[in-house]
């Protein structure tokens, strides 16, 4: 089998989606011929842990190096804690200030621990490729600095871009001009680029004008048809539509509109509101409980807290329709939100409040799918209306199968491994 040495520092016992995609490449990568090695953090303080993925990781018998270093949320929470997002205001002030003070991202420390940890390894066995995933855009750098060192290929996967990022904040000029050189210099050093999305590929071509339209790959997000397997749907003690959401709120991302949206559906057309039941599932932060409590919809809320991956897809498989919300944010067009392709595993129809963009374009190819922008109250308390109709009706949407299997993660990481192999047999 050819060897990949994968850079990762989120990967399980690490939870949410932006862990998954490196999971499940790592988990499909032996089915193609390709033997991954993953380098990652030992335990640290996250929003979340999730012994499902870890199970995962054990079972697909991936082998995993875990080199730990001083975290900045270390300090902040604790070494090894899951907990409750802090405050929206708190995060923020936080997360600026971790990008005032560090470049590109506060993950250098462990970057560097990375960089000593696959040096040991590259000098004791031989590997084909390098690949890593970010952010954190540190292990960019460090993944350059090992194609330099040794002489590999290196593929780099952009889970959003890094330059101008829709959560992106520069307190100087120069700190945008650093940020822009040192992802330059990784892009020279790169054999291939990897994407999520159209969009994010022209950012990134108009950007850097050295860069071939061949340079840059897209392979989108997607969903483990493993994960929906043999999996028995909870039964409802009702028969209320049950709209979920599986996922956090933070920035931009706030169930805001949609509550108020329901609030005018409640005063305008009781006798819908009353047969609608709202699941969330993940962090519903303090302020999130707070609206719901002003708007007086507490005993129209579910709220289960976060769960294991496991557990979230049983949910997933029976509720009646699912609901998602972008904000607009920077580059928003170029957003790509994982949690969204995972819903398409699950075949439900899906109420997206978000603005243009590639996510919009994605679900109205997903077709069971009903679209408005992420803060037209009016709009989302009608699409409200018109989905209950629907489903009173029993003539919800399904989606097209052949667009579903497009995304699952095995196809997704078979086109991966073709590039990788590819790419051997061009040099």
């Amino acid at each position: 089998m050819y060897k990949v040495l994968v850079l990762a520092y989120y990967y399980p016992p690490m939870g949410l989606s932006g862990v998954q995609r490196t999971l499940k490449f790592t988990k499909y990568m032996s089915q193609f011929n390709w033997e991954p090695t993953v380098i990652t953090t030992g335990d640290v303080a996250y929003y979340a842990h999730d012994e499902s993925l870890k199970n995962e990781v054990e079972q697909s018998n991936i082998r995993v190096v875990r080199t730990s270093a001083k975290d900045v949320n270390a300090l902040l929470r604790g070494k090894y804690k899951k907990e409750g997002m802090p405050k929206e205001f708190t995060r923020k002030i936080l997360s600026n200030l971790s990008k005032t003070f560090f470049i590109p991202d506060n993950k250098l420390s462990w970057s560097k621990k990375a960089y000593k940890t696959a040096k040991e390894l590259l000098e004791k066995e031989n590997f084909d490729i390098i690949f890593t995933s970010g952010p954190p855009f540190s292990q960019f750098l460090t993944a350059s600095k090992l194609k330099k060192e040794f002489g590999l290929p290196l593929f780099i996967d952009y889970r959003e871009l890094w330059l101008g990022n829709q959560f992106a904040f520069y307190p100087t000029p120069y700190h945008r001009y650093r940020h822009k050189k040192l992802e330059y210099g990784v892009l020279k050093d790169a054999d291939k680029v990897v994407v999520l999305n159209r969009k994010a590929k022209e950012k990134l071509l108009l950007t850097y004008p050295f860069l071939k339209y061949d340079d840059v790959m897209i392979i989108p997000h997607g969903y483990d048809s493993n994960d929906f397997e043999n999996v028995e749907p909870i039964e409802k003690e009702n028969k209320k539509m049950r709209l979920t959401f599986s996922g956090i709120f933070y920035d931009k991302f706030t169930p805001e509109f949609l509550l108020q949206a329901f609030k005018e559906l409640l005063v305008e057309q009781p006798k819908i509101a009353e047969n609608i039941e709202l699941e969330f599932i993940g962090f519903l932060r303090d302020e999130n409980k707070k609206i719901i409590s002003e708007l007086g919809l507490d005993k129209f809320i579910i709220e289960h807290g976060y769960l294991n991956h496991s557990d979230v897809i049983k949910h997933l498989i029976s509720t009646d329709v699912l609901w998602l919300m972008i904000g607009s944010l920077n580059n928003s067009e170029a957003v790509s939100v994982g949690k969204l392709y995972e819903y398409f595993g699950s075949r439900k129809p899906i109420i997206g409040c978000m603005p243009d963009g590639a996510d919009k374009i994605a679900l109205q190819e997903y077709k069971a799918s009903f679209l408005t922008y992420p803060d037209y109250i009016s709009d989302i308390k009608d699409t409200l209306i018109e989905v209950y109709n629907l489903y009173k009706e029993k003539k919800l949407p399904v989606p097209p199968e052949e667009f579903v299997l497009r995304h699952d993660r095995k196809n997704l990481t078979e086109q991966l491994t073709k590039a990788f192999q590819f790419y051997l047999r061009a040099e």
